[in-house]
């Protein structure tokens, strides 16, 4: 649907195009990491409990999760360029809305709407990239210049958060509307218009895609309710939410234009990449509440002096479309990934002694491994899940990557949310425990990258002794 630029350096407008591109995954990264910064300001004033105060986030990333592969798919059916406009105009209407919301059910209505229009929107930018610059060098560019900004504005975030929200909270939800005017004008000049492929269009799985959707949000929910709820109905909704998901599998596996062709999951490589991408950001905005929560509620910080405090993270931002190109040149995406990991799992460990009278030194040190940690990881992650899948299926594969990122965003947040909860005030204690659940989540990352960089030394070793 795009043309595929060939040569092996970029063109202005080659990079113009990916400028446009990365400011709509930045702002995807920073409007949600502003949003964890501002949630106690918005409990405050809309008196929301702490397990009510999560699906602020989690209605996003579940929208979000639960219609990414159809998004993806629609950019592959219907045109990349017109999915990437069209619903930008939907992310930037709801994104405002929630700015005026005065009810918590207004606020997470209006999140789970931009959610879904960020399902729609995210993959198709993706897709335009990896159909547009040509596989290879200028690709994995492309991609690590993405990624990076990705993470940049995930980690920046914060520290924009705590700036708007010590102005008011509700500019959390307005800044976004103006980036994304800024981002819509140059999205309708630069990017090329879609070139309708000749053959019949397949349709869409409407059914496949809520039920994927249902089965994410009783699985979410199992996590968040079980410490408020008799065991009996967390451990029904845990099954409904997996007899939904068994659901979904037959679903796929009947249906004339499946949601996902579960074919694709027979790549390693792309279920690897994806499996890491879940348990990445899943401890990495499970650390995040944690830490908003802790500075803030515990300790009493301001907005501004929490986002300040959770800057450094944002080093990567700097590292990520410069340093990781590098190492991924000169290592490999496996091995990079899995010193990434190997970072965040040491991050996550030097945070869990936490004291009530910490000063910031003795933070500092977890913040800036985690910010080394996003830059290592995020790019080459992205990379693994898209390379060798055919071009007409990039859109489901970028689908697939950003299913996972939400979904392990979304799990992440509940389980750090469940233990946080299971007693009714905050405590030392209790943000100790909670820090277990993104320290096991990286050691797991690091388990399932080891794994990789196993399996591709083993064909090396046969080779030297045939």
């Amino acid at each position: 649907m795009a043309a595929t630029i060939t040569q092996e350096r970029m063109t202005g407008r080659s990079w113009a195009v990916l400028f446009v591109l990365c400011g709509a995954i930045f702002l995807e990264g920073i409007d949600v990491s502003m949003m964890g910064v501002a949630l106690p300001s918005i409990r405050a004033e809309l008196g929301l409990a702490t397990g009510q105060l999560q699906w602020i986030v989690s209605a996003y990333a579940l929208a979000y999760g639960g219609f990414v592969l159809l998004g993806g798919r629609a950019a592959d059916l219907l045109g990349r360029r017109r999915m990437f406009v069209g619903w930008l105009v939907i992310f930037l209407v709801f994104s405002g809305l929630g700015g005026f919301a005065n009810e918590g059910w207004v606020l997470i209505l209006a999140r789970f709407v931009t959610g879904i229009a960020a399902a729609f929107m995210t993959p198709a930018g993706l897709s335009i990239i990896t159909t547009t610059y040509a596989e290879g060098p200028q690709r994995d560019r492309a991609l690590l210049v993405y990624a990076g900004t990705a993470a940049g504005g995930f980690s920046l975030g914060m520290v924009t958060g705590g700036l708007l929200t010590s102005i008011d909270w509700r500019w959390v939800f307005f800044a976004p509307v103006l980036l994304s005017a800024i981002i819509l004008a140059g999205a309708i000049a630069l990017i090329p218009r879609d070139v309708r492929v000749p053959g019949p269009r397949q349709g869409f799985d409407i059914v496949g895609t809520l039920t994927l959707t249902g089965a994410m949000m009783l699985l979410i929910s199992t996590v968040v309710r079980a410490p408020d709820v008799a065991r009996a109905q967390t451990v029904g909704t845990g099954i409904a939410g997996l007899a939904v998901l068994a659901l979904f599998i037959v679903i796929e596996q009947r249906a004339k234009a499946p949601l996902i062709r579960l074919g694709i999951l027979r790549n390693a490589g792309l279920v690897r990449a994806n499996l890491g991408a879940i348990l990445l950001v899943g401890s990495f905005v499970g650390f995040q509440f944690i830490a908003v929560l802790y500075l803030q509620e515990l300790r009493h910080w301001s907005e501004l002096e929490t986002g300040l405090a959770l800057m450094v993270i944002g080093i990567d931002s700097v590292l990520a479309p410069t340093l990781t190109p590098w190492l991924v040149k000169r290592f490999g995406n496996l091995r990079v990934v899995f010193g990434g990991f190997v970072l965040a799992t040491v991050a996550y460990a030097v945070f869990l002694p936490l004291k009530v009278d910490w000063t910031y030194t003795a933070m500092l040190p977890a913040f800036i491994l985690l910010g080394l940690a996003f830059a290592l990881t995020y790019g080459p992650l992205t990379i693994a899940a898209t390379d060798g899948v055919s071009e007409e299926e990039q859109g489901l594969a970028g689908g697939v990557l950003t299913t996972s990122f939400q979904f392990g965003g979304a799990l992440g947040l509940a389980a750090v949310a469940a233990v946080l909860t299971a007693t009714d005030v905050l405590t030392i204690e209790g943000f100790r425990a909670a820090l277990l659940v993104p320290l096991i989540a990286a050691a797991l990352g690091l388990l399932i990258a080891g794994r990789g960089l196993i399996v591709i030394a083993r064909p090396r070793e046969v080779s030297r002794t045939s």
